[in-house]
């Protein structure tokens, strides 16, 4: 036994004394591994009598525990210091200056939705999602489509293989939403009436060129009430542009159109004025179409679950890349999803440009 005790002291000071994690590991091993002399001491233990076993067991075990103990302690001493040395050499000198440029910013897209979800927020409007990954119900048929309508065309829409929904014995197709449509079913399924939403979103359509992509933003506008008609469509189409372009001279024409899931439907013209050749929103000059819009469908209602008897509703819809062109100055379409760093270095904005309706939702590009 005074051979343990010496072993103890010896392997307690060879602990404390470490001055690495590999030496501590060295003594770890020396001590506490296969071959270690306190595994050795354990082995030993099977050939002592019973009352031996019971009178060494203990004073072994506790060896072992008492080791042990102290490399934990060692352990967690070294890296604290450790921790300290490395937090000591990292430091951030505070005073020097900041960049000469942004090293990020954000792009247009984001920057318009942001706009558009202050504007409507101040109408009362709420924002209201639904899957990109849709199903041709929710899509077309809900919205007054029929089956021979040319928007379902496969040249047009992009539809998923051998994917179908069965629900109440009927099939349903999936596809990518070709609008944000579909989030005007969802949202009175859901919430009932009365209703005022707006659905931004992504899109997609099989269609490219300077003015179109196979996948883009749009934004949908939904009110369900009771006594709704064209007047409030106007007046609220006015306001938002009006907020939208930070003019006062924001005229508009609607005109007849046709849209499925609308009747009657309009189609929504603002005039702009001819500024060094080009064309800027407000004025008289001419028109420009920027909007679709109309008073909901009476069958559309009824697909979302209301009575069209007692409620109405009108409904509008744009392309939010669009409205970030008319905005902006952009001209082609296909560079916002370049991922140009100079175009984005040129027309993306600051992330402290916030949109609020005091400080005006533009931002200087």
């Amino acid at each position: 036994m005074d051979e343990m005790e010496q072993m103890r002291a010896q392997a307690l000071a060879a602990i404390n004394a470490a001055v690495t994690l590999d030496a501590l590991e060295a003594e770890r091993v020396a001590a506490l591994g296969k071959q270690g002399w306190i595994s050795a001491l354990l082995k030993t233990l099977g050939a002592m009598s019973p009352e031996k076993r019971q009178e060494e067991g203990p004073k072994i075990q506790g060896l072992r525990q008492e080791v042990a103990d102290a490399i934990a302690a060692r352990k967690g001493a070294l890296e604290a210091a450790a921790l300290e040395a490395q937090l000591a050499s990292q430091t951030i000198d505070l005073t020097l200056p900041a960049p000469e440029a942004p090293q990020g910013s954000v792009h247009p897209i984001g920057q318009v939705m942001d706009e558009l979800a202050e504007i409507f927020a101040d109408l009362g409007f709420s924002v209201a999602t639904g899957p990109e990954i849709e199903d041709d119900w929710h899509n077309f048929t809900a919205l007054n489509m029929p089956e021979s309508h040319p928007a379902r065309a496969m040249h047009d829409t992009f539809y998923f293989p051998d994917t179908r929904l069965h629900n109440a014995a009927q099939q349903r197709s999936m596809l990518l939403r070709t609008h944000t449509s579909p989030v005007q079913i969802r949202a009175m399924l859901a919430r009932g009436a009365p209703l005022r939403v707006i659905a931004p979103g992504r899109v997609y359509r099989s269609d490219s060129d300077a003015t179109h992509t196979p996948m883009f933003h749009q934004i949908e506008g939904l009110v369900i009430d009771k006594g709704i008609h064209l007047g409030h469509l106007k007046w609220t189409l006015e306001t938002f542009l009006k907020a939208f372009f930070e003019r006062e001279d924001i005229v508009l024409r609607l005109r007849p159109s046709y849209f499925p899931f609308t009747e009657p439907s309009v189609e929504v013209d603002v005039g702009y004025s001819l500024v060094n050749g080009k064309r800027v929103i407000g004025g008289a000059d001419g028109w420009m179409e920027v909007l679709g819009s109309g008073m909901v469908n009476r069958k559309v209602i009824a697909a979302g679950g209301l009575d069209p008897d007692e409620w109405q509703g009108f409904a509008f819809g744009t392309g939010v890349d669009r409205l970030a062109m008319l905005k902006y100055g952009m001209d082609d379409l296909r560079a916002f999803f370049d991922g140009d760093a100079r175009w984005l270095a040129h027309y993306g904005f600051s992330a402290f440009d916030q949109p609020t309706l005091s400080g005006g939702v533009g931002a200087v590009a």
